[in-house]
């Protein structure tokens, strides 16, 4: 999460690969690096627009901001590890430009860009309000554990009064709260109308879905099997012992009822129970956080 913007001069992605192309319809784009600055460019075959990368969101694949006239854009074709290469923007696939200016990049609302820097940024949003002259890159402690900064001063003088609050003391509704103002929370989605195979990126969302979920429960929460200060394991037997907790024939049971043991394996649960799905596109690949009895040939569970 350190790495989830990126700053010219410090991007590894752009730096390993200084020419990038990426040709769709009547349109061309290009990424050249040279000595750590990146400009973007499409062009119609007639006219160019050329913009410098400023902000780069994505540590592995990732998505270019920039601002022209006082307003934000994001690109239409983003670079994926998959692919090695640029390929359309994930959520753009319907867009066909009609003009050099809509194939420069999707013009973002205000809320858009405050939600863009606000989760992959820190002290980039004050009182509601974009300020990147304050961007921190990447998310920061400070980002998840309000008063961090204070408190490593007061610390530094040997006053540890000032510990901000724990996660761990969060029930896994207020978890699945807190990590969804960035991943989406239930309530987010259902608001927004959102629906559909792209909706798997959400996970908290997708969580409060499973039968399991109560809201209670610490053994299902976020950081019950996701340790926010790590790398993200991608090992499936590593969760087994965290399915286990609930799923054993030992594990207790909770306040309503005693979890099903699974009569196929007590191995790679996450493998059958939390499958693997591919937006479209091709490109990106999640984790899908619904925890259930997956059937073959049944629609995406909204």
């Amino acid at each position: 999460m350190a790495h989830a913007v990126e700053l010219p001069g410090a991007n590894s992605v752009l730096a390993g690969h200084p020419l990038l192309s990426f040709h769709m319809g009547a349109y061309t784009w290009t990424l050249e690096t040279h000595d750590g600055q990146s400009v973007y460019k499409v062009t119609d075959g007639a006219s160019t627009i050329s913009m410098p990368i400023h902000w780069s969101f994505g540590a592995q694949a990732q998505t270019w901001v920039f601002e022209q006239d006082g307003k934000f854009y994001e690109s239409i074709v983003s670079f994926y590890p998959s692919a090695n290469g640029l390929g359309v923007t994930t959520g753009d696939e319907r867009l066909t430009p009609q003009t050099l200016q809509e194939a420069m990049g999707r013009e973002l609302t205000t809320m858009d860009t405050k939600l863009c820097f606000g989760c992959h940024a820190s002290n980039a949003v004050t009182s509601h309000k974009l300020t990147l002259n304050t961007i921190h890159p990447g998310v920061s402690c400070a980002h998840c554990h309000e008063g961090a900064l204070d408190h490593a001063e007061d610390a530094a003088a040997g006053d540890f009064s000032t510990t901000p609050p724990r996660l761990q003391d969060m029930t896994s509704e207020s978890l699945s709260n807190f990590c969804g103002q960035c991943h989406r929370s239930w309530e987010t989605v259902v608001r927004n109308g959102w629906r559909g195979l792209p909706d798997v990126r959400f996970q908290p969302y997708r969580l409060a879905n499973s039968r399991c979920f109560n809201g209670t429960d610490p053994r299902i929460s976020c950081i019950a099997c996701h340790d926010p200060h790590k790398d993200l394991i991608r090992n499936d037997a590593s969760y087994d012992s965290k399915c286990l907790a609930c799923h054993a024939a030992s594990a207790r049971p909770t306040s309503t009822a005693k979890a099903k043991t699974c009569p196929t394996a007590t191995s790679n649960c996450v493998s059958c129970h939390m499958p693997k799905v591919t937006l479209p596109g091709g490109y990106l690949h999640f984790t899908d956080h619904q925890i259930r009895i997956v059937k073959a040939g049944e629609s995406f569970p909204n």
